[in-house]
């Protein structure tokens, strides 16, 4: 089953967005200039980090629909690159329902085109914004079933949310409506790791337009507060595994699973 908003608004190409600037790193074709403008500036290691989100991403969800978790609320998905999510989740557990989210009007024109469900599960959309959660989670409530687990993932998104803007109370509103033994899953920029290319990457995305709040582990491990953590806790991207590892190499990103008690 899939299902969708209806009709997305007119993209505005005149400003770069986040979701189009990372499709461009990830070499991705459906970005406009002026978002280029703002990855081709951008160190090469941008590159490298959009690349090490996306494959934490695809360990992570496998990992959580081999504990059968079935139902998955993805937010900021971003413009669609095989494999998504529900592609991952449902090749293991065909009956998964996947509920993904986006501001980004782009992201979803292709999602109604690409992000097909498998017939035994649900795949549905929505264009939202993270600093509305009670908006995500209503829209939310008529594919998932909140009396069982649920995993929320937001996958180098909440870099996005400078600390004016409540990026905690954010994230315990979405979770404080999830039940017991729900997944919580995040990747994050770091500003500790190489704080050089930290402080490049935030200057090129303010010249484009958009804020930055890249975070220390500590502030990463805050969005955990009162979770357990899933082993290794809170790591660089391609530090946390569960099956085969990944080739070792540095990252600027913080990721980190969490279970809900």
């Amino acid at each position: 089953m899939t299902t969708g908003t209806p009709g997305p608004r007119k993209i505005d190409t005149s400003k770069a967005h986040p979701a189009r600037v990372y499709d461009w790193l990830l070499g991705g074709k459906d970005n406009y200039p002026v978002d280029e403008a703002v990855g081709e500036k951008l160190p090469l290691e941008a590159r490298a980090a959009a690349r090490q989100n996306r494959e934490f991403m695809h360990r992570a969800a496998a990992w959580l629909a081999e504990q059968d978790i079935d139902q998955f609320l993805d937010i900021g998905t971003g413009i669609p690159t095989e494999p998504n999510l529900h592609q991952i989740v449902q090749g293991i557990v065909p009956t998964a329902k996947v509920v993904y989210a986006d501001n980004d009007p782009i992201v979803l024109a292709h999602a109604e085109a690409l992000l097909v469900s498998r017939p035994e599960g649900a795949t549905d959309y929505i264009e939202a914004d993270v600093r509305k959660p009670e908006e995500i989670i209503e829209h939310a409530r008529g594919v998932l079933d909140f009396e069982r687990p649920i995993a929320v993932s937001l996958i180098a998104l909440m870099h996005f949310i400078p600390d004016d803007q409540d990026p905690y109370g954010i994230v315990r509103n979405l979770l404080d409506a999830l039940p017991s033994g729900s997944y919580f899953v995040l990747s994050h920029a770091a500003s500790d790791r190489f704080e050089e290319l930290a402080r490049q990457v935030t200057e090129e995305y303010a010249k484009g337009g958009i804020r930055l709040g890249f975070r220390t582990h500590g502030g990463v491990e805050r969005f955990f507060d009162g979770l357990d953590l899933v082993e290794p806790g809170v790591v660089t991207a391609a530090e946390w595994f569960k099956a085969a590892p990944p080739a070792p190499e540095e990252s600027g990103i913080y990721v980190g699973v969490a279970r809900l008690p």
